[in-house]
């Protein structure tokens, strides 16, 4: 529960809808193959129109 708190805190603090964030990262964690794949996922490097998109 802890890593779930987090991922909603720093989605928050970054400006982010905590569900739609969540829901864009269980949408494309899976097709992620490298690292700079997984960051790209990390709230401060997605913006609100990648949420907006799906």
């Amino acid at each position: 529960s802890a890593t779930v708190y987090s991922l909603i805190e720093t989605a928050k603090a970054n400006g982010l809808e905590p569900f739609a964030y969540i829901h864009h990262v269980l949408q494309h964690i899976g097709g992620a193959s490298t690292v700079e794949e997984l960051e790209a996922l990390l709230p401060w490097n997605v913006t609100l129109s990648k949420l907006q998109e799906g």
